[in-house]
């Protein structure tokens, strides 16, 4: 009983967990959670302990400083995944044409212009060398989260 009939009940067994659509709700779930968990923890010289800092708390501090600036990143970090995510849902469930793909796939490279600036802050922050900055948990999951959405608007492009 070690053919290949084991391995189909498996598979069986895992397929409604793979399913795009579920794993596209996921993230409907998945973004806030990345929103609000640390990106990284950055301090002022070594001596001074790290402060963390979230995509929220970010925007925080950008709308203080820059409006407009905070307007872009709100657009990209917060507007520009999640609509995506709600667009492909949309036609995943057959509420909306896949006429809309295109439109989303805007919107992820939108997304994936927010992970390229946190990278390039922290390459020039730690350049500098006066500042200490460690990556965190969230920007892994936030980096997750963009390319799952991506892998799934490019499979639900092709299933179109």
């Amino acid at each position: 009983m070690n053919g290949p009939e084991p391995r189909r009940r498996f598979a069986g067994r895992l397929r409604p967990l793979l399913d795009p659509r579920l794993a596209n709700l996921a993230l409907l779930i998945l973004f806030p959670v990345a929103w609000f968990a640390p990106l990284l923890r950055a301090g002022v010289l070594p001596l001074f302990g790290l402060a963390e800092i979230s995509v929220i708390s970010g925007l925080q501090a950008l709308w203080d400083t820059d409006v407009a600036l905070a307007l872009l990143v709100t657009l990209f970090a917060l507007f520009a995944p999640y609509m995506k995510t709600l667009g492909l849902a949309l036609i995943q469930f057959g509420l909306a044409s896949p006429r809309l793909l295109p439109a989303l796939h805007l919107l992820g490279k939108l997304a994936m212009a927010e992970i390229f600036l946190i990278a390039l802050y922290i390459v020039l922050v730690k350049g500098i060398g006066l500042a200490r900055v460690e990556t965190a948990w969230g920007l892994y999951l936030l980096t997750g989260c963009i390319l799952a959405s991506l892998a799934l608007s490019l499979a639900e492009s092709r299933r179109h």
